[in-house]
């Protein structure tokens, strides 16, 4: 079960990486850049489940730890589904100028901006670091790991260029759960 913590952050990382790349001429998507970078962070997000579900394993199942849990699933459906839609919009388009035509159809349907691009997403952060201040509080992890929690959560925020930076915060918060067996079994 160690896997997950480590390969979740790692698509965190190349997504930001390729995402990145895909901005050095100046713009992003559509093109092979743009679907593989959605694609790494869709898997990060399938990653995250197993994620949670061991924290919240390694919490003692707590109703705290279970709500955080689903509040956390509900963020990570609306992630995935941003990603899957921009993912689609991508493979669909056929210039920068047409991804944006389409990405104003999606988003004029009611709902979608708020769910799948406003708040949905924000609930899979939220629960991500609810669950690490959670697990410090219980000492079953040492505090610096839900301040590297909370940093790597804040640094896409402040720009989206920081993913890279983001993710490898993420794999050092997450050093406590690859080292120590009670995750490991989770």
């Amino acid at each position: 079960m160690r896997t997950p913590f480590v390969l979740a952050p790692a698509l965190v990382t190349a997504y930001g990486l390729i995402r990145l790349l895909d901005g050095l001429d100046g713009a992003r998507g559509p093109g092979a850049l743009w679907t593989l970078g959605h694609l790494a962070f869709l898997a990060a997000l399938a990653l995250f489940v197993p994620v949670f579900l061991a924290m919240r394993s390694a919490l003692g199942r707590t109703t705290a730890a279970t709500v955080t849990v689903v509040v956390g699933f509900a963020g990570i459906a609306a992630a995935a589904a941003q990603f899957v839609i921009d993912i689609v919009v991508g493979l669909t388009a056929a210039d920068k100028a047409e991804m944006s035509a389409l990405f104003d159809q999606v988003q004029s349907v009611p709902g979608v901006v708020p769910v799948v691009y406003a708040f949905g997403p924000i609930l899979f952060y939220l629960a991500l670091l609810a669950l690490a201040v959670q697990l410090a509080v219980a000492r079953r992890v040492p505090v610096w790991s839900p301040v590297a929690v909370a940093v790597s959560v804040a640094l896409p925020i402040v720009s989206l260029d920081l993913l890279p930076l983001a993710g490898i915060l993420m794999l050092v918060a997450f050093v406590p759960f690859v080292r120590e067996r009670r995750f490991a079994a989770a």
